[in-house]
């Protein structure tokens, strides 16, 4: 995925803030029960990934989105706990930033927004019991954990964002509901029940 698919999220004197209404709209309006610490964390990644230079990575190809298998990668060669928890910390965030904003992007790749949910929501997982090892981890190691188990509940957040931003585009009923199926959204079965179709709970898919 190249930097050039995607343009900066939104131009505006103080983005922080910007982010920092969008999502407390979107957590209210899906009555999602989250901390502020857990809201605070999802502005300034938000705000952090609106820079392309901070979300790409320079390669010899040009500016591209790293594969997270390529991160999770690093985080098993890292030296130090530090630099895994970088490592993973970036992981989760893309993923959850990427799964979020630009489903609609992995259609056609490898894989698609479900390997993305397993692979965020096992890295602040991971994040969530590293931190809560280290002596003043405990504030940010409840983070990682509710960052970690409202993944999906947290892309419907960046989804609705993303909407409201034009930058997703939910109008493709099929792929509304592969998504619903790999995800178990509680926000997309409300979307397709919306255009008259009732989603079909199948077993093993998440709910």
């Amino acid at each position: 995925m190249r930097s050039n698919q995607h343009e900066q999220l939104i131009t505006g004197m103080d983005l922080r803030d910007y982010f920092r209404e969008s999502v407390s709209t979107a957590v209210i309006n899906q009555n999602l029960a989250i901390h502020d610490e857990t809201i605070i964390y999802v502005v300034n990644m938000m705000t952090e990934f609106s820079r392309s230079e901070n979300l790409y990575e320079k390669t010899s190809d040009g500016f591209m989105l790293k594969a997270l298998a390529l991160i999770y990668a690093d985080a098993l060669e890292a030296t130090t706990a530090a630099e895994k928890n970088i490592s993973l910390q970036r992981l989760g965030d893309i993923a959850l930033f990427i799964s979020g904003l630009f489903a609609d992007s992995l259609h056609r790749s490898l894989v698609d927004v479900d390997y993305y949910i397993a692979m965020g929501g096992n890295a602040y997982a991971c994040l969530a019991d590293m931190t809560r090892r280290s002596v003043n981890g405990t504030t940010i190691s409840k983070v990682f954990n509710e960052l970690s188990e409202k993944f999906i509940e947290l892309v419907d957040v960046l989804s609705e964002i993303g909407e409201n931003c034009g930058i997703s585009n939910d109008s493709n009923v099929l792929r509304l509901y592969e998504l619903w199926m790999k995800t178990g959204s509680r926000r997309l079965a409300r979307r397709l029940q919306e255009l008259g179709i009732q989603p079909v709970t199948v077993t093993g898919v998440k709910q």
